[in-house]
């Protein structure tokens, strides 16, 4: 059995403990089949002590950057007092010592490294993301892209995967961003048994629009959340726009507007990811043929299943049996 894959996560004073600990909790609710941890997550920061919080509290961070060279995944999470810095002035000589020797080495071992919400500018500074997408923050969107035009700022989604080098927007997406990572690293079965432990929705596509104007109807107003749950009963059957509106009493046109108001996608679109992932955990978790599961997912034929699937991940529906299959 390979060592547990070990995640360090690199604060500053000012972090919020929050993303420091939804990256402990999710990386560390990880488990193979037999019960066996995946990750192993550790704190570090430029010196081994305690470190400041934008709460009333201080954490301690056991380790140095000495863990990073060990590290396969580098997490830097916010601190929004130093982040807005970054924007204008250089990174602390400590920390830019810290990512030259540690981080070139974890690149050098096939390592990624990741940002959550500001930790984005650490990433930006170090001219990490130069010439790559990248996302932060809506709030900074725009102060990263003047502070560093090289970096292609994407203010309108959650995380931002460029394979080696991953982002994510605010405080929450940083859940996103970490059940992408376990699902990259282990399929969906593995990050949906990290959600269900810890309680959060299983997979928000990385594409979702960051700012949602009304994810949570008026009391007394109408929502687009029944027809949803509906739609997750009947993804086997060619349900169309007008299927989905009527379901929710209301015209395609106001149901698409709701829709879009509450989720951030397109009804299609949303659709068509629910059928992904039912497609993924039949994949995982049974032997059904891909034409079984094609049908079953609402796709219809394994022609079309494989075009969506390698539009979605980039590998087919076979080859993704083989990789997380058990």
């Amino acid at each position: 059995m390979p060592a547990p894959h070990l995640v360090a996560v690199l604060i500053r004073d000012g972090v919020l403990p929050m993303e420091l600990g939804l990256v402990h909790q999710l990386f560390g609710s990880a488990r193979a089949t037999d019960g066996t941890p995946l990750y192993t997550v550790r704190t570090c920061a430029t010196r081994p002590g305690p470190v400041r919080t934008d709460a009333d509290f201080p954490v301690y961070a056991p380790h140095g950057p000495e863990i990073l060279a060990e590290a396969r995944t580098v997490l830097v999470p916010a601190s929004h007092e130093q982040d807005e810095r970054l924007a204008t002035e250089p990174l602390p000589a400590d920390l830019r010592a810290a990512l030259d020797t540690a981080l070139d080495t974890a690149r050098d071992a096939g390592a990624r490294l990741a940002s959550v919400c500001t930790g984005a500018f650490v990433l930006a500074a170090y001219g990490t993301l130069d010439g790559r997408r990248a996302t932060t923050h809506w709030l900074s969107a725009d102060r990263l892209a003047r502070a560093h035009p090289r970096v292609q700022v994407d203010a309108d989604v959650l995380y931002v995967d460029e394979g080696e080098v991953l982002t994510s927007a605010g405080e929450a997406a940083g859940i996103d961003l970490c059940l992408h990572l376990i699902r990259r690293d282990h399929g969906a079965a593995t990050a949906a048994d990290v959600a269900r432990r810890t309680v959060v929705p299983p997979h928000r596509e990385g594409g979702q629009a960051q700012y949602i104007r009304r994810p949570v109807p008026e009391p007394g107003t109408s929502s687009t959340a029944a027809s949803r749950a509906w739609a997750l009963d009947h993804l086997a059957d060619p349900l169309t726009l007008a299927d989905l509106a009527a379901q929710a009493t209301m015209s395609v046109r106001t149901y698409t507007r709701h829709f879009r108001q509450e989720t951030g996608q397109t009804p299609l679109r949303w659709l068509t990811q629910r059928r992904l992932d039912r497609a993924r955990q039949y994949l995982e978790e049974t032997d059904h043929t891909i034409d079984h599961i094609a049908d079953t997912c609402g796709f219809g034929t394994d022609v079309s299943l494989r075009h969506h699937f390698h539009a979605a991940l980039g590998t087919t529906p076979r080859n993704y049996r083989a990789a997380f299959r058990g």
